[in-house]
């Protein structure tokens, strides 16, 4: 029964599949559309127009005056499937239209409708200038993008074996950028099965990929993937940024969030997700804040949506191919793979470091085919019921160990030093100690990849470093989170000066810098920052590189007011 012994509606029903309706689906009173009435403009739609549809950008959101509005999902595939009815005094978007990206629902008029249409600028500004309601705004539409992660609905269409090299890439992509997705097997899916006998997919072609206005894709690339679900557009050739900030990690999203709050125009440019290497994080602990642990997904999702709200203009999967510091009209060039120019008055270099690859023989055969540089449920779920290996022996190979202890069999930890108590916090040493399934190897070293005539690794060879012992085991998954390398090769040949380790040198570190008043996050480049694990002698810790995002803002402030003094 309904409310007050009534029957239950189909509207009911709908909304008893979500785990928070009424804070993800709330109603304004009127006198909370009154105060946010001249942040946007009336808008009547007559019966059966569409006010949003799937795959196109979101005009930002609607508050309903009158009538009534029906959303609904709709795939590549042609299904159709009711998600809501929305009436008056409720508002209509979610995260995707803080910023103008393509609608992953339909909204159509169920009979004749007035709305409020507020543009995703007026609702940025609507968020900070009301802040009591801004916040109840935000958390519905963290909500319904939540629920449309969990419950696959909207987005692309993966078709092929989950257990394939490109399945597991996209959506390890997918999934850390926040991106709704469904998978479909081959071997038991009617409509995967007449898509792929209509494009007859080689092994290379793994997985099709169906896009919500039609289009297959034969395994693209992530970039290929982000511009088909219009997750990113190209720099505008004609826009000035005050601040570039390459790399979207803790460091570069504390910088986007710190900046745009205060009235920077801000870009950010990362190649792969938000969030970098604590990203995949399964669980950090020593975090400020956070007694109980955060995943490093749900912490670089909150900054994402942070930067976001505050009007960074955030471009993912984009890479940036090299940096002209010769500032011409006053400002910097990064020129960017789509072939755009990304222009700024101040750059923030927060590429991070990436895991190193160990120096064997065949790694690269096996890698995405059951050797992983990050453990995250995409590939937990692989692992599941068997014996997996992990090779490394700081605090993210720790929080990877303990994490797929849970889904694995066991987990070899195999450390090439003689302890973990130099690279791991100990909280997390004790959390290993005490984990029956992980087992620690210490002073050994992989010697050796085997494989299957399809390339999918089957067996993993080791040895002592302290004798001629030597092991091996059958292993389909290896885990690497060896040391790391900087990403930093962008950076060549703009004269910003690297160290040894091709980390970036900073404030009187560098040797261009002796004789000039610096900040300390400044480059041997004036106007050029970096922060985090890419900076020389950086702690390499999250609330570390976070510090620095939030710490090198001032710095920005300072100089770009320098450089708008006229010359005396």
């Amino acid at each position: 029964m309904g409310q007050d012994g009534q029957q239950p509606t189909e509207r009911d029903a709908l909304m008893s599949r979500f785990t928070r309706p009424d804070q993800t689906f709330p109603a304004l009173t009127s006198a909370e559309i009154e105060r946010i009435r001249h942040f946007g403009e009336l808008r009547t739609y007559p019966d059966g127009e569409l006010l949003f549809e799937t795959a196109k950008p979101g005009p930002g959101m609607f508050v309903i005056l009158k009538g009534h509005v029906a959303i609904t999902q709709r795939d590549g595939l042609g299904h159709v499937t009711p998600i809501i009815d929305q009436g008056p005094g409720q508002f209509l978007a979610e995260l995707g239209q803080l910023s103008g990206r393509p609608a992953l629902v339909d909204g159509r008029a169920e009979g004749d409708v007035e709305v409020l249409l507020i543009p995703p600028d007026r609702l940025r500004a609507l968020l900070v200038a009301e802040a009591e309601l801004g916040e109840r705004i935000m958390r519905a539409l963290i909500l319904r993008r939540v629920s449309l992660i969990q419950g696959g609905v909207g987005g692309p269409v993966l078709i092929g074996p989950s257990n394939s090299a490109g399945v597991v890439r996209l959506q390890g992509f997918l999934t850390r950028n926040g991106q709704p997705h469904h998978l479909l097997d081959a071997d038991s899916e009617r409509d995967a099965a007449e898509v792929i006998a209509r494009y007859s997919p080689k092994p290379e072609d793994w997985p099709l990929v169906v896009t919500a206005d039609g289009r297959v894709l034969r395994n693209p690339s992530e970039i290929e993937l982000g511009r088909a679900i219009g997750m990113i557009g190209g720099a505008k050739d004609d826009r000035i940024y005050d601040v570039a900030i390459v790399g979207c990690g803790p460091a570069g999203l504390a910088t986007a969030v710190y900046a745009a709050s205060e009235g920077l125009s801000v870009a950010v440019v990362d190649t792969r997700a938000f969030g970098g290497q604590a990203g995949a994080s399964a669980r950090i602990e020593n975090y400020l804040g956070f007694p109980t642990g955060i995943s490093g997904q749900a912490l670089a999702g909150r900054a994402f949506t942070q930067a976001q709200k505050f009007g960074a203009e955030i471009m993912i999967p984009m890479s940036v191919k090299s940096l002209d510091c010769s500032r011409r009209a006053g400002t910097f060039a990064l020129a960017l793979d789509c072939g755009d120019t990304l222009r700024s008055r101040a750059v923030v270099v927060a590429s991070g470091a990436r895991y190193r690859r160990p120096e064997i023989a065949n790694l690269d055969t096996f890698e995405g085919r059951g050797v992983w540089y990050w453990a995250s449920p995409v590939e937990a779920r692989l692992c599941a019921g068997e014996e997996v290996a992990l090779v490394g022996a700081g605090n993210s190979a720790g929080q990877a160990a303990v994490f797929l202890s849970g889904h694995a069999k066991k987990v070899l930890m195999i450390i090439r030093g003689g302890g973990l108590g130099a690279s791991m916090s100990r909280y997390l040493i004790e959390r290993i100690e005490a984990t029956p399934n992980i087992e620690l190897m210490f002073n050994t070293e992989i010697t050796a990849l085997e494989g299957d005539e399809a390339s999918l690794l089957r067996r993993i060879r080791w040895k002592s470093r302290l004798s001629s012992d030597e092991d091996f085991a059958d292993i389909r998954n290896l885990f690497l989170f060896v040391g790391a390398d900087p990403a930093t090769g962008w950076l060549d040949g703009c004269g910003v000066t690297l160290d040894r380790g091709g980390f970036v040198v900073t404030g009187a570190q560098s040797e261009q810098n002796l004789g000039r008043l610096v900040a300390p996050l400044e480059t041997s480049v004036p106007g050029v920052y970096a922060v985090g694990d890419v900076r020389s002698g950086s702690v390499k810790r999250v609330g570390g590189a976070i510090g620095e995002g939030a710490q090198v803002v001032a710095s920005l402030h300072g100089y770009l007011g320098d450089a708008a003094k006229p010359a005396l």
